[in-house]
């Protein structure tokens, strides 16, 4: 029953839940600080489970679109296209370099959620409320690269963290 549907089912809809908790949690606990334009979503070192099991890229990728629920009414709709593309791409990445890395650390997995995010919420955001009449290069880099920045630093921070923490006690074997 390891492998069936209905397994990975559950287990992307458990990760989606998980990552919508931590997300509205956060926003509940410090607003503004999963969901505004410069973030430290702390969900997002959740996209390691995509290290481990594919079940994750759609989990997390529902989980995206879920917590930006929280944004609609302040007119952040696109986020809920944009981010969770970014997410879709992320993860999918992710999984497809499981097994790259660097002295057992799989670094170039890890940035794959602050490249897609650092492009494409950099973008929306350039292009949908900077500059809406024209894009603006710099300006593209600043916000991508902020938007980036966070990202790097849970991923680096608290996605290594989780990942040796799974690792070392066998999660992965043992969850998924």
């Amino acid at each position: 029953m390891k492998n069936s549907k209905v397994n990975k089912i559950a287990t992307a809809a458990i990760i989606a839940a998980m990552y919508t908790a931590l997300t509205y949690a956060q926003n509940f606990l410090v607003p503004g600080s999963a969901s505004a334009a410069i973030q430290f979503r702390v969900s997002e070192a959740l996209n390691i489970l995509a290290l481990f099991t594919p079940a994750a890229i759609p989990g997390l990728t529902v989980g995206c679109v879920l917590s930006n629920l929280y944004g609609l009414g302040s007119g952040l709709p696109l986020d809920m296209i944009f981010g969770s593309l970014a997410t879709l791409g992320a993860t999918l990445c992710i999984y497809w370099l499981r097994n790259v890395k660097i002295k057992s650390y799989p670094l170039p997995a890890m940035l794959m959620p602050a490249l897609w995010n650092g492009v494409i919420v950099g973008w929306e955001i350039e292009f949908f409320f900077e500059h809406p009449d024209g894009f603006q290069p710099l300006s593209f880099l600043a916000i991508g690269g902020s938007v980036a920045l966070g990202e790097l630093g849970v991923m680096l921070v608290l996605g290594t963290a989780l990942y040796y923490i799974i690792v070392k006690r066998n999660l992965d074997k043992k969850l998924f």
